[in-house]
């Protein structure tokens, strides 16, 4: 019986001494490419503490972020569903809507479920799934003026934010627009500059790490880094690291910290008891990381892939995903199953004996099978990629139907313009022998494209796309979207 079908969630006082530790390291903007172990020819960063990860645990190549914008993966991680099944239809939350928890409070998340196994649960870094700031008596506070992003005072309160969500604590920030205000838990308790909020985030993990390793329950930590997106702030001794850029030289500081994160599981004794995922939320930000220069100079952010993030394209979502589990996961592994991070929910409920009902991570396949076994397989066959613009894909197997006729974010050829070029209306590619997209077959297998079609529209309409009872979506959904 898979977890998806399980009913109920079982509260547990203490978890065992034996259960593991989870450290959940989610990078920002970090491409595929990016990793140097991912792309050995085409990928000229040092990244030695990732690799390092890679050698002591297993290596997905065939992973994928639930979207290729950071809002809707972070709720798919948390939620263990796709956000396009929430109200966010395109985008990442900003302006008014950035208000809004896109969490719904009676939403079952990956630390409240872990709380109810005796887990102690934290998230440092960033959110960026929508609370409110207010003031002393209540009322919200100004957060922009025009389009010129203002400071929260020190002092103000965030009612509805991740302690809300089912985390005991909270340090960080809510996105990159406002990274300069520092939260902790429900306050704003800082102002700071840009550039020193990764070192914070490296500083404050060491620090939570050696605090719960004198206590007896097991701990979750979401580490959700601010880079290498933008604003990209090398810190002076990162500057010219690289020789290639600032970009460059964020990813180099970026592996650093992983590699500090594994240096404090070890010095703290508690390393051969903690899982370590590292991923990424989405592929590399090409105009961010001035993609053009990297490549001039013989690095490619998304490897051999089309596109960046934002795409449809596999630039877009195909992301970095190595897993560390000492005596559990197979060393220097690789694994080329396709996955997607909506399995997070699935599969420590698994690890813990939690049961999570229907109601709850409807996109959440149990994927420790493939954790502990190279060779094993699992029914996750289906994966549905979803980009800025709104633009669904769904990918099963070796074959990807696209619809849409370009990108679907902001590389070109971009939809509009692809319309206008009479291009079709639908990309079918096999990602076998055409993993870099280049061959549109879709006119050759019309039967594929409508089969393919038809399990996308039954797997949205069904409200999951795991086993068990349906259920609702939050709002209609247009998975063609041709107005944009």
């Amino acid at each position: 019986m898979s977890c998806a079908q399980k009913k109920t969630v079982e509260p547990k006082v203490q978890a065992a001494k034996t259960a593991p530790n989870i450290v959940y390291i989610l990078c920002d903007d970090l491409g595929y490419g990016d990793v140097q172990v991912l792309n050995p020819e085409r990928g000229k960063i040092p990244t030695p503490n990732i690799d390092g990860l890679a050698r002591e645990g297993m290596t997905f190549t065939d992973a994928h972020s639930g979207s290729s914008v950071c809002t809707p993966t972070r709720y798919g991680i948390l939620t263990g569903r796709y956000a396009w099944r929430s109200r966010l239809q395109e985008g990442v939350l900003a302006g008014g809507a950035e208000r809004e928890p896109l969490i719904d409070k009676d939403r079952l998340t990956v630390p409240t479920l872990l709380k109810k196994q005796g887990y102690s649960t934290a998230i440092i870094g960033k959110w960026h799934l929508g609370f409110d700031f207010v003031d002393d008596s209540g009322k919200a506070v100004k957060l922009y003026d025009g389009k010129k992003a203002l400071l929260a005072p020190v002092g103000s309160t965030v009612p509805n934010g991740p302690i809300s969500r089912g985390f005991d604590s909270y340090f960080g920030f809510h996105h990159s627009r406002v990274m300069k205000t520092v939260i902790q838990n429900d306050k704003v308790v800082d102002h700071m500059p840009e550039v020193e909020m990764l070192p914070l985030l490296a500083k404050n993990t060491a620090e939570y790490i050696e605090e719960q390793s004198k206590k007896d329950a097991p701990f979750f930590l979401y580490l959700a880094l601010n880079s290498p997106h933008s604003p990209v702030v090398p810190t002076a001794e990162w500057k010219g690291k690289s020789g290639m850029g600032p970009y460059a030289d964020f990813v180099m500081q970026t592996d650093d910290v992983v590699g500090q994160v594994i240096k404090a599981l070890e010095k703290n004794g508690i390393a051969n008891n903690t899982l370590v995922f590292f991923t990424s939320d989405n592929g590399c930000s090409y105009p961010a990381a001035k993609g053009k220069q990297l490549e001039e100079q013989g690095h490619f952010p998304s490897a051999q892939f089309r596109g960046s993030k934002s795409d449809i394209w596999e630039g877009g979502h195909r992301i970095p995903f190595i897993v560390k589990w000492p005596g559990k996961v197979p060393p220097n592994s690789e694994n080329d199953e396709l996955v997607c991070l909506t399995s997070l929910m699935a599969t420590v409920a698994e690890i813990t004996g939690a049961e999570i009902p229907d109601t709850a991570g409807e996109d959440s396949f149990n994927i420790l099978p493939l954790l502990t076994d190279a060779t094993a397989s699992t029914n996750h066959d289906v994966v549905v990629h979803h980009s800025i613009h709104g633009k669904f894909s769904i990918r099963k197997g070796k074959w990807k139907l696209e619809l849409n006729p370009g990108s679907g974010g902001w590389s070109n050829i971009k939809d509009p313009k692809a319309r206008k070029m009479g291009m079709p209306e639908v990309q079918l590619y096999d990602m076998m022998a055409d993993e870099e997209e280049q061959h549109n077959v879709h006119d050759k297998y019309p039967e594929l494209v409508k089969e393919l079609t038809d399990e996308l529209v039954a797997v949205v309409n069904k409200g999951r796309s795991t086993q068990g009872e349906a259920q609702s979506n939050d709002v209609s959904i247009d998975i063609y979207k041709t107005d944009r």
